[in-house]
C-alpha cells in the first residue's frame, strides 16, 4: 500500500485586495499555517509524501516572506512535499521556481520537468508543470510517452481543467478520462478550489484554505490510498480551513426577523472564523430600517472576522411617525416632509430621497443621543 496527502492551489501571497488590513493580514496567515496543518495531517496518519498539484503560491513573484515562510513551514514537518507550478505560479526561466529549486530544504522538491520522479520504492510522479499561465494544449499529454518499471503505482500530478465553463477556447485543459489513458492509478489535480472527485481514479484536492464567496470551496486535503498497483484508489477529505466564507441573503419584514436571523447565525457559525457576504433585502419603516442597520454594522460586524454588508435593496418606507420631532415646526420639517412625499410618489427619486431622509432620521437622533448626554 502506498497513502500520500493530495493537495492544491495554496495560493500563498494571495493579497486579499478588498479586505481591511488587519483581515487581509489574518487571511494572509491563515494560507501559511495550513502548511503546517498540512504537515500535521500527514504525520497524523502516516504519509509520508505530500503532493500539490499547482499554485503554491498566488504569482510568480510571491514576495520574500512568502517565500521563506513557506519553505521553513515545510522543511520543519517530518514528510516530503512535492511543488507543481500551477497557472497562477507557472514556471518561468528564472525567478520562483529556480530560487525554490536552489534554497528548498532537502524534503522539498519543485517539478518544473515533465519526466517521471520516484516518490519511494513503490511508486513513481508523473507530472505536468505549466511552463505558461496559459496554453490552449492538454498540459498531461506528456504521461502518455512516460514509461515506469512495472509493479509501481503510477501518480499524476496536474493542474487545469477537465471541462471549461465558457464559450472561449478551454486553457489548460485535460481529459476527463487522462487516468484511464494513461494508465495511472491516481490523477491527482489542481485548479478547482472545492473537492471534486471524478471518477474512481482522479480528483481535485480543493484549497486548504476557503477564499471565494461565489465558488463551493471546501478547504481541506486528502489522504489517498492505493493498495496495490491498479487497485481503486481509497479517497478521505480532511477539512483543515481556519475561515468560513458563507454568502447569505435575508429578506426581513421587521426587527423579529432580524433577531430570527441573528440567531440562527449565531447558532449555527463560528463568527470569529466567519467572513460574510449579507445581502439584507425587504421593507421597514425608516425607524426600523436605520435599528436593523447599526445591529449588522455595530454589532455583526464586530463579531465576525469581516463583514461585506449589502442593504440596497433593504428599502424605507417612511411613515408620519418615523418623522418624530425633526425640528418640528422649521425649515429641516419642511424638508422631511418633501422628501416624504417624494418617496411615496416612488418615482426615479424615490430612493435617492429615501436615503435622504434616513439620514435626516440619523443625524436627529445622533443630536438627541449627544443632548441626553449632556444634560
Amino acid at each position: 500500500m502506498i497513502r500520500f496527502i493530495h493537495t492544491a492551489d495554496w495560493q500563498l501571497g494571495k493579497p486579499f485586495g478588498r479586505m481591511p488590513d488587519d483581515v487581509r493580514t489574518a487571511l494572509q496567515e491563515a494560507r501559511l499555517d495550513a502548511i503546517d496543518a498540512i504537515g500535521k495531517l500527514a504525520a497524523d496518519k502516516s504519509a509520508d509524501d505530500v503532493l500539490v498539484a499547482g499554485d503554491v503560491f498566488d504569482t510568480f513573484e510571491p514576495g520574500e516572506r512568502v517565500v521563506r515562510q513557506a519553505l521553513t513551514r515545510m522543511g520543519r514537518a517530518k514528510c516530503r512535499w512535492w511543488l507543481l507550478p500551477g497557472n497562477h505560479d507557472y514556471a518561468r526561466a528564472e525567478g520562483l521556481w529556480a530560487r525554490l529549486a536552489r534554497d528548498a530544504p532537502a524534503n522539498v522538491r519543485a517539478l518544473v520537468v515533465a519526466e517521471p520522479v520516484a516518490m519511494g520504492e513503490h511508486a513513481v510522479i508523473l507530472p505536468a508543470p505549466l511552463l505558461y499561465r496559459r496554453t490552449p494544449d492538454d498540459p498531461t499529454k506528456a504521461f502518455e510517452d512516460m514509461a515506469t518499471a512495472p509493479a509501481v503505482h503510477r501518480i499524476g500530478l496536474a493542474h487545469g481543467p477537465v471541462q471549461s465553463f465558457s464559450s472561449a477556447a478551454a486553457m489548460n485543459l485535460i481529459p476527463a478520462d487522462r487516468a484511464q489513458r494513461s494508465g495511472l492509478d491516481y490523477l491527482a489535480l489542481g485548479d478547482w478550489h472545492g473537492f471534486n472527485q471524478i471518477g474512481d481514479r482522479t480528483a481535485y484536492s480543493g484549497t486548504p484554505e476557503a477564499d471565494d464567496f461565489d465558488r463551493e470551496v471546501t478547504g481541506g486535503a486528502v489522504l489517498v490510498e492505493i493498495a496495490s498497483p491498479g487497485a481503486i484508489p481509497i479517497l478521505t477529505h480532511h477539512p483543515l480551513g481556519r475561515f468560513t466564507w458563507l454568502n447569505e441573503a435575508w429578506t426581513l419584514d421587521g426587527v423579529t426577523g432580524l433577531e430570527s436571523q441573528l440567531g440562527v447565525l449565531r447558532a449555527e457559525a463560528d463568527l470569529a472564523r466567519l467572513v460574510l457576504r449579507l445581502k439584507v433585502s425587504g421593507m421597514l419603516s425608516l425607524a426600523d430600517r436605520v435599528a436593523a442597520r447599526e445591529r449588522l454594522e455595530s454589532e455583526l460586524g464586530l463579531e465576525v472576522r469581516w463583514l461585506d454588508l449589502d442593504l440596497k435593496d433593504l428599502f424605507a418606507k417612511p411613515t408620519e411617525n418615523d418623522l418624530g420631532d425633526i425640528d418640528a415646526h422649521g425649515v429641516l420639517r419642511v424638508a422631511a416632509e418633501r422628501l416624504l412625499d417624494m418617496v411615496k410618489e416612488d418615482g426615479p427619486q424615490a430612493r435617492i430621497a429615501s436615503a435622504a431622509l434616513e439620514r435626516m432620521f440619523v443625524e436627529n437622533l445622533r443630536a438627541a443621543r449627544t443632548s441626553e448626554t449632556d444634560a
